[in-house]
């Protein structure tokens, strides 16, 4: 199932928060030779998870992380901004109506319909909260994913080549790539829609 959880709600899932940040350090660290810091509990972690992003997880029937990403609005601090400016020729993406997308993580052994389940995450988000965007970084191996599931991004820069190559894009939020999201990812509109109001009232009740 998807979970759409803001930082500071991911204590009353301890087991799918760990699990989440420990399968972050597996991809990024030990995977992809990223430069990324990972905590003496083999946990990674950055500036940005203490801005209280919203999270969206795929939590598995054990309720452990099969795979999630993470939202942040380009108003305020951001990675596209503060290390990506390359990618977008020194224009600084920053309005109301496009948030960031970053740390899209897969389990180990992640059901094939994961990636998909997440992306539908992101443009409920967005048809949702009524954005016109969301913008994200993304290396070559993404590419292949965003075509499978039928939402890609128009693509503003890139830098290097080849598998090394990383790229700056935006996703529009429209509706019409909704349904395609959804075959794709095996979700019922129904139950989709559950999921999302399910979340944001736990966090109207908890505000």
């Amino acid at each position: 199932m998807l979970r759409y959880l803001t930082a500071d709600q991911l204590a009353n899932f301890p087991r799918l928060c760990e699990t989440m940040f420990k399968d972050r350090a597996v991809q990024f660290h030990d995977r992809l030779g990223w430069e990324v810091e990972v905590d003496e509990t083999g946990s990674e972690r950055d500036s940005y998870d203490t801005q209280n992003p919203l999270y969206i997880i795929w939590e598995r029937p054990d309720g452990t992380h099969g795979g999630s990403l993470r939202l942040l609005p380009t108003t305020g601090d951001h990675m596209l901004a503060d290390h990506f400016l390359n990618l977008t020729d020194g224009v600084r993406i920053e309005s109301p109506l496009i948030w960031e997308c970053t740390r899209f993580c897969l389990a180990p052994e992640a059901e094939a319909t994961t990636s998909s389940a997440l992306m539908l995450g992101v443009l409920e988000i967005g048809l949702q909260e009524g954005l016109s965007h969301v913008a994200g970084v993304f290396d070559a191996r993404m590419i292949r994913v965003y075509r499978r599931v039928g939402w890609g991004p128009t693509i503003l820069g890139s830098d290097g080549v080849g598998r090394d190559a990383i790229s700056a894009g935006l996703w529009p939020c429209e509706n019409e790539y909704r349904a395609r999201l959804l075959g794709r990812a095996g979700v019922s509109d129904e139950l989709s829609r559950y999921w999302l109001m399910r979340s944001f009232d736990a966090y109207r009740v908890a505000a």
